[in-house]
């Protein structure tokens, strides 16, 4: 559904709006509420023969809560401020979850009188969010963050783009509009009304729509890599650390909410370091057990699992970071799990530091925009073609691939930063790193999955307002190496050698 603005013609009777309304939720509205059911541009097609379908195609229904996000306004924090910040920070993730289960949870009261949007979700939302956002101004001495306006939320439709991003068209973020958009008219119509019929009966616990999903045959190619120049580190270093088939998996984040359980709000799958969880500080995960074979690599890498969506759902319905958090449906193991560490095109690398922090992707993409989405998305056998907004729909034979592409250049002093994105960077179009900062090796996470072929089949965790959209996936990274080990690695990746 696209953007279309408010009609000046007459609004339509109640009971026609309270049935579109309710279409638009099978339709992709997130099963929640329906509230700006007047937004029809027109009743009438191309040839002036109006039909409820054109109608349900141009409803915008305001489905999900959109609030600014403070730790990417943070520039420094303290270490003597950093465990109120961190707290503060993961109080005000679970203000946005408690919100949108309010939202959720009355939505026919909503749909009856949309002011209530207001008085029952966004209204009291702002002033639990003033109230964290002063604490972490008076922790941080950044007294201006009072003045930004980050306090307020609204709401929004599920098929708006946020800021700054282009409106409808599923894997224009990798720069390939046209193909994202045909392959979103193939997902809804080229597999038959059984897919159909698959997402509307999970639409209400997902979120999803038909768009979210791609036929990966109809993107263009568009996986290009910059080509390797004199001096560039060619090798490659693998660590085997299996596909998490012991389910180590719980709803914390220790990078971004050290300290806080269920910090994430969402589940992750964790192969490597087998101590991980959220109160984990560097020297449980120095001493802790590793799934990985080399015993040497002790590191932790985690994603959000991946549910298919009509298979019943799993042992954590009723739990923080499951059901609880709106992410319903049988968690996935992986079938193939790929950690390898790579060179640069442009130079050699050096050593990672111990206990290096890294994020890639933005687990609040869908309301943030795009500007720190990095995950892509394919099938095997297609992978020069790949997606970061749409979940892919692959041949039969083919399975899911979603790979994850780390920052490979390091400011050379910090392992973290206040938003945790500062202290790391990525190359440019080259392959050369930003003034200031060092070519490291980089981490390549490629995920292959057996889900069904079909829309509304599957999706990745999120925070329940993200409405499991495929934009907001990403990959966490905490560097244990030993430091023999790493030596190996970047030596083995700047003489060219594929190591393991």
């Amino acid at each position: 559904m696209g953007r279309i603005a408010r009609s000046p013609r007459k609004r339509p009777t109640l009971p026609r709006r309270m049935t579109l309304a309710a279409a638009a939720l099978i339709l992709g509205g997130g099963g929640l509420a329906a509230v700006n059911f007047y937004a029809s541009a027109s009743e009438g097609g191309a040839g002036g023969h109006g039909s409820p379908g054109q109608d349900m195609a141009q409803l915008r229904t305001l489905s999900t809560i959109d609030c600014p996000d403070v730790g990417n306004s943070l520039s420094t924090v303290p270490d003597s401020a950093k465990s109120r910040v961190d707290r503060q920070l993961a109080d005000l993730d679970t203000q946005i979850t408690d919100a949108y289960s309010e939202f959720a949870d009355n939505k026919d009261r909503i749909e009856r009188d949309p002011a209530l949007a207001d008085s029952m979700v966004l209204a009291p939302l702002k002033a639990k969010r003033t109230d964290s956002i002063g604490r972490i101004a008076d922790a941080t001495g950044q007294p201006d963050l009072n003045g930004r306006n980050l306090a307020a939320c609204s709401m929004r439709a599920a098929d708006e783009p946020a800021p700054g991003d282009r409106a409808g068209d599923p894997g224009s973020g990798q720069g390939d509009g046209q193909s994202g958009q045909a392959g979103g008219q193939n997902a809804g119509q080229g597999s038959g009304q059984g897919d159909g019929q698959a997402l509307a009966a999970t639409a209400a616990a997902s979120g999803l729509s038909r768009r979210d999903f791609v036929d990966i045959r109809s993107v263009r190619p568009n996986a290009a890599a910059p080509a390797p120049r004199r001096g560039a580190s060619t090798g490659s270093f693998t660590s085997d650390c299996g596909r998490n088939r012991n389910g180590k998996r719980n709803p914390d984040n220790v990078i971004v909410a050290p300290g806080v359980s269920n910090g994430a709000h969402h589940m992750h799958d964790y192969v490597g370091n087998q101590a991980t969880d959220a109160f984990s500080s560097d020297a449980d995960l120095a001493g802790g057990g590793t799934s990985c074979r080399n015993q040497g690599d002790k590191s932790t890498y985690y994603w959000p699992v991946v549910r298919v969506l009509d298979r019943g759902n799993d042992v954590d319905a009723k739990a923080d970071g499951g059901g609880r958090d709106k992410n319903l449906g049988k968690i996935q193991t992986p079938v193939q799990a790929t950690i390898q560490f790579v060179g640069s095109p442009v130079s050699k690398v050096t050593a990672m530091p111990r206990f290096l922090r890294i994020i890639t992707g933005d687990a609040k993409a869908f309301t943030n925009g795009n500007a720190n989405a990095n995950a892509s998305w394919s099938c095997t056998g297609f992978e020069n073609r790949q997606l970061k907004d749409a979940y892919p729909l692959c041949p039969q034979g083919s399975k899911v691939v979603r790979t994850f592409k780390f920052q490979s250049c390091w400011d050379g002093k910090n392992t973290d930063s206040a938003n945790h994105r500062a202290h790391v960077a990525f190359t440019d179009r080259r392959g050369a790193c930003p003034a200031g900062f060092k070519a490291i090796p980089q981490l390549v996470q490629r995920i292959v999955y057996d889900v069904p072929a079909k829309a509304g089949a599957f999706a990745v965790d999120s925070f329940p307002e993200q409405l499991h959209k495929p934009v907001t996936d990403h990959g966490d990274f905490i560097d244990v190496f030993s430091d023999q080990l790493m030596g190996k690695a970047v030596n083995c990746i700047n003489s060219g050698r594929a190591c393991a």
